[in-house]
């Protein structure tokens, strides 16, 4: 039996702390279960157990997972250069960046324009961060002038859960690209810093809008309609201190999103805070760069 194999075959690679691995073939027995049994939630804990050892092994050399803080997230663009640098080796990358560049350099000027693209691709590699930390391969970024930036997944995710990391991930880097821009202001004094710091937040707002495939929708789709109430209220607050005009998209389509029918079983609270976290600190920095 081909399930049988497999779960031999990731006892061995555990055996030999080849922990990378055996996540891989704990995902490729999850397409011979039906989701939602108890065999399918044994071994999705099973990826997670195993993501978890080849996080912490001493070989791996790597960090934990993706960042719980606000403060954390400048310090994962500190240690993460190697994986920012790697997005760049990448000739689609390169060369839809450099044509998203073209176009918004004729409107934005050059350095203006520049400084937009990184912090997009900031926000991208995020994605690509928290899918390698969970041994998930996916594409490198690519820019579409005039829609932004996208990664291609080529694994799926094993539930709403892991989704929503994933997708939250992206908000959560381009939070650090924020604070980067403005820790810069903080210290040239020089007010282009400061429009870069806001242009950034507004950015990263716009992607918690949970509709289509932003990145607000992976978040969502994960939270039950009590939590998703939460957020509703989390957004009016960050919007009645701040005045943030793009909380109002955000606020409505989630209003939309709390009256649907499929919801998921079980509440995700780190989601939660996640999403309650990015919508509070975002706003309150793109009010504090106007």
């Amino acid at each position: 039996m081909r399930l049988e194999s497999i779960a031999a075959e990731a006892a061995q690679a555990s055996a030999i702390r080849d922990f990378e691995r055996e996540a891989r073939l704990w995902r490729d027995a999850l397409a011979l279960l039906p989701n939602g049994s108890q065999q399918y939630d044994a071994v999705v804990a099973r990826v997670t157990a195993a993501n978890a050892n080849a996080k912490h092994a001493p070989s791996s050399g790597r960090r934990t997972g993706v960042i719980a803080s606000t403060g954390a997230a400048i310090v994962a663009l500190l240690t993460k250069g190697k994986l920012l640098l790697l997005g760049l080796t990448k000739l689609s990358t390169l060369v839809s960046m450099l044509a998203f560049l073209g176009v918004y350099w004729k409107a934005w000027g050059f350095k203006y324009a520049l400084a937009i693209v990184a912090a997009i691709y900031i926000h991208e590699m995020g994605h690509v961060a928290a899918m390698k930390s969970r041994g998930l391969a996916a594409s490198a970024p690519l820019f579409i002038p005039g829609l932004g930036a996208f990664v291609g997944l080529k694994d799926a995710p094993m539930t709403p859960a892991e989704d929503a990391r994933i997708g939250l991930a992206g908000p959560l880097w381009g939070l650090g690209a924020v604070i980067a821009a403005m820790i810069t202001f903080l210290a040239t004094h020089h007010p282009f810093w400061r429009a870069v710091a806001h242009t950034t937040a507004v950015i990263n707002l716009f992607n918690l809008t949970p509709v289509w495939q932003l990145d607000g929708s992976r978040g969502f789709a994960a939270l039950t309609r009590t939590q998703r109430w939460i957020v509703i209220t989390s957004i009016a607050l960050a919007g009645g201190v701040t005045r943030e005009g793009m909380l109002l998209l955000v606020g409505a389509v989630a209003l939309w999103r709390a009256f649907e029918k499929q919801l998921p079983p079980r509440h995700d609270w780190a989601a939660l805070a996640y999403y309650v976290m990015l919508v509070g600190s975002l706003s309150a920095f793109a009010m504090i760069a106007r």
